[in-house]
């Protein structure tokens, strides 16, 4: 990639570039075929970004005048801080952007943001089997060892 990799913001304008790096994060994922998100989520998720009162945030990368990742991330309180922490909870670069620095300057303005807001700790969560973005992660932030449960009630 020889274009410059611009971070910011999303737009509305952005929706028709921004869904198809949803949609590839979601299948990614898994959410895909009969277990897609329905559109209705997708929906909500993009209306909470241009929300004053939510307290979910998007980035979109940009180069040559094309979407090519994003990041989504929120704000939330905690029981062991006083000051918020930032949860970045999607993290998606377009296959042909992979390896070019693409993920590594959105998770930066990440950090940015979160310092700008006042938040001392950045997290998130990948699967284990996430090894490519996992080389990435274990230069810009440190594993903790953490296991997460869940339940679908």
């Amino acid at each position: 990639m020889t274009e410059a990799i611009h971070v910011r913001p999303v737009v509305l304008s952005d929706f028709p570039a921004w869904k198809p790096l949803w949609d590839g994060y979601n299948a990614f994922y898994g959410r895909h075929g009969d277990t897609a998100l329905p559109l209705e989520i997708t929906k909500m998720t993009w209306s909470r970004f241009f929300d004053a009162y939510e307290p979910m945030h998007a980035l979109v990368a940009e180069s040559a005048g094309e979407l090519i990742g994003l990041t989504h991330f929120l704000f939330h309180r905690s029981t062991i801080q006083l000051g918020p922490s930032c949860y970045l909870q999607d993290l998606f670069t377009a296959e042909s952007a992979r390896g070019k620095g693409v993920g590594r300057r959105l998770i930066n303005e990440v950090y940015r943001c979160a310092q700008t807001s006042g938040v001392e700790r950045v997290y998130w969560h990948t699967r284990e089997t996430n090894t490519t973005a996992m080389q990435l992660y274990d230069k810009v932030a440190e594993k903790q060892g953490s296991v997460v449960y869940r339940k679908l009630l």
